[in-house]
This record gives structure tokens, sequence and C-alpha cells, in this order.
């Protein structure tokens, strides 16, 4: 029996405010919080972490770009706010920080934007949505990245375990969750917490719960709930391109087509009827990296990197390559091609030379989320990673705030 979330956090009306590339020579778009690459990518109101985004223009010349910074609602949505409310100071500012690749192949301009700077200090918590654009067309969204900004008044606890109201000990996780208050003031705990959970950082299986299951003073407990639920999944595969001469993790082989290597991935197998294996993974994060580079950002080169799948055609569904990598979008940036001559999946893409985890999703007609069950089975095993934010709207108040976020994983 296969439960899924029924929850499941819809995208919102209106405009696409998920983290994106809309033009074809731009590439490696990453957001992290700077010297902690697993952390999420969520700033403290007034703290001293900073936010680093990054990415690639190809071709050799620099582009004049800048950037502007947007608050969204709890699901996204554009807010309402103006700017003088989020920002002090005009919310544009130019892309200024930039490097020429070195020694590449494939030559390209990286760029590098720090938040908060001297152009941006944040006023209020939130999500956030920054989108990059040509100095002089304002319009021409070239790629735009999500975070957030936390205030850290609350505490998240809770549980995961595979003992699920379901089944036991079998292809799914149950979260219990303890969220504690007491360091700001709600007007009602029961109604209106706003809290959002995502399993190894996907968006399309993401739960909403609007009402706890039953308060304790200031904490709000949610247990026993069939949205918190999941799929167990699989641990994430692996693959390393980081050398160009000698393949590395899960590559068969490297070849050289002018202008570009190739570098062809292991075949890989369906999973959902093998034994779990365990393997330390980054949750679907990538990381680039050159293993001779002093500077891997300017130093690694592009690939056209082969992903194969050996598995016969699944009717009625598409399957999708899932991962940071992918911004999480089930898309045709995504989706594998079925080569009927050989009967598996294919996708060739381009990728920066680094470390890369991934998995296989496969979405039937009609659906928006995607199930790991097909390809890559359901363990109870699996060490995934669970994200709680909690936001919060007061009366009166034309905003949502994040209180805090926490962390929870299985298999420990």
């Amino acid at each position: 029996m296969l439960l899924l979330p029924i929850l499941a956090a819809a995208a919102p009306a209106g405009p696409d405010t998920s983290t994106a590339i809309f033009s074809p020579g731009i590439r490696s778009l990453a957001v992290n919080i700077e010297g902690a690459f697993l952390a999420p990518p969520v700033l403290t109101l007034g703290g001293d972490s900073r936010l680093v985004i990054g990415f690639d223009v190809m071709g050799e010349e620099r582009q004049y770009l800048r950037y502007s910074i947007l608050h969204c609602d709890a699901d996204w949505s554009l807010g309402e706010l103006v700017d003088s409310e989020v920002f002090d100071g005009f919310n544009y500012a130019d892309i200024e920080d930039y490097a020429f690749s070195r020694l590449t192949t494939a030559h390209y301009v990286h760029y590098t934007i720090h938040l908060p700077n001297s152009d941006f200090q944040f006023k209020i918590s939130g999500n956030y949505l920054l989108r990059v654009y040509p100095e002089d067309d304002p319009e021409e969204i070239l790629l735009q990245v999500r975070f957030m900004v936390q205030e850290g008044v609350v505490s998240v606890g809770g549980t995961v375990t595979s003992r699920t109201d379901i089944d036991y000990n079998d292809s799914h996780q149950q979260l219990s969750l303890d969220i504690d208050t007491r360091n700001t003031r709600i007007r009602d705990i029961n109604t209106d917490l706003r809290v959002v959970v995502t399993q190894n950082g996907r968006l399309d299986n993401a739960v909403v719960l609007s009402h706890p299951s039953r308060l304790m003073g200031s904490r709000a407990i949610y247990e026993h709930l069939p949205a918190l639920i999941f799929p167990a999944g699989n641990e994430y595969r692996r693959m390393e391109t980081v050398n160009n001469l000698y393949p590395g993790m899960g590559v068969d082989h490297i070849e050289y087509h002018a202008p570009w290597y190739h570098h062809i991935l292991n075949l890989d197998k369906p999973r959902a009827h093998r034994e779990y294996r365990y393997d330390s993974t980054q949750h679907g994060r990538y990381l680039i990296r050159e293993y001779n580079a002093e500077d891997s950002d300017v130093e690694a080169d592009y690939a056209m990197t082969l992903f194969t799948l050996d598995m016969l055609r699944i009717p009625d569904a598409e399957v999708y390559l899932d991962g940071d990598f992918m911004h999480r979008r089930l898309d045709s940036s995504s989706r594998m091609e079925y080569n009927p001559s050989t009967g598996r999946y294919e996708k060739l893409l381009p990728l920066k030379q680094g470390a890369y985890n991934y998995q296989y999703l496969v979405v039937p007609d009609g659906a928006t989320h995607g199930l790991t069950a097909p390809v890559e089975g359901d363990h109870y095993q699996t060490v995934n990673e669970y994200l709680v934010y909690v936001y919060y709207r007061a009366p009166g108040d034309r905003y949502d705030r994040l209180l805090g976020v926490g962390a929870l994983f299985s298999g420990y």
C-alpha cells in the first residue's frame, strides 16, 4: 500500500516563484550558507551568517547584471509589502563580484552574490525570492532562487520512526513534531501557526499543517497525522566528475569529443526490489569541485554527463532526475528520455565538475508529485532529512513571519 501525504503543498496560483534558470546560457545555480554546505539556505534575522548565491554565464564576456529581492508569503506566492517595509534603501543592486574561468575547455564567467550586504539588510523574517536580470532590462528574468530568513524564536523538536500508523518497519516513515513557542507571543497556537515539512529538500511532496494534534501549554504537538507519513525512499545515488582524465565515483568511462569531455556514468539499475544498502549521502545536494583546483568556482570545467537508467518504459508515467542540481523541478529540464532502441531511459546534461547526489522519481500522468517506489524503492531504514518551517501571521499583519526552522533525521 502506498500512502501519500494528504496535505501536499500545492503550488500557489500566479507567477512561478520556485528556483529556476530561464536563460539557456546560465548554469550551476547554487545557494548555500557560507562555510556550512549542508545547511539549508536560511539566514537568521540579525545573525552573523551569510548566504552565498553563485552561478555561471557561459561565454567569455562579462554581462552587466542586477538583482532584486521579493518577499513572499508562506506558500511562496508574492507578498503585498512595499520595499520600504522589507529593506533599507533601494530594492536592486549590481552584481559586481565576478571572475573568469581559468584553464577550462568551456569558457564562462562565475558570478557571486553575498547576503546580507551593504545594499540589503533584512528588516523582517519570511520567504524571499531573488531575481537576476540584465542591467538594462528588469523585465527579462534570467534566473531566480529561493531563500529564507528566520527569527529563531521557536524550538522545533520531534522524532522520525519506521513504526508508522500504516506499517511497521516496512516502507514508510512517520514524524511527530513538538514546537515550543514560549519565547514569542502567538494569539492562538491552535489556529495561527502554519507548519511546512519537506523531505530531503523536495518540493513536490512537501506538506502543510494548519492545526496541531494537541497543545501542552506553549507547545504545539503534531502526532498521528496521515500527512506526516512519508514513503521512505532510498539513499540518493552518488557520482563524481572531479577529474576529466580518470573516471570518478559512479563514472564508467570518459570520452573526449571536441569541445566537450563526456562522462558516461555507470548504468543505473532499478533498486525497488533489492535489499536496502546504507550509503552516507548529502540528501540530494551537490558540490562543485575539481580535484586539483585552488578555486573550483572558476577552475572546474563543464562536461557532458550521461545518465542511463536500465528500465523498460513505465506506462502512463514519466521518469525524472531529482536533486538540487535539477532545482527540484519536475519539468522538461529534468525529464528522462526513453530510448526504445536500447530499452533504457537516458539524459545527457552539461554539468560542472563536482560531486552530485541524485535519484529517479516516477510521476504518473496527471500527477504533480514523484514516487520513489517504482525505481528506487521505499526502505524504512533510509536516512532522510526532514526540514520543518514554522510560520505565523499575527492578526492584522500582512506577511508571514518565519519563527523558526528545525531538522529531523530518520535512521539514527
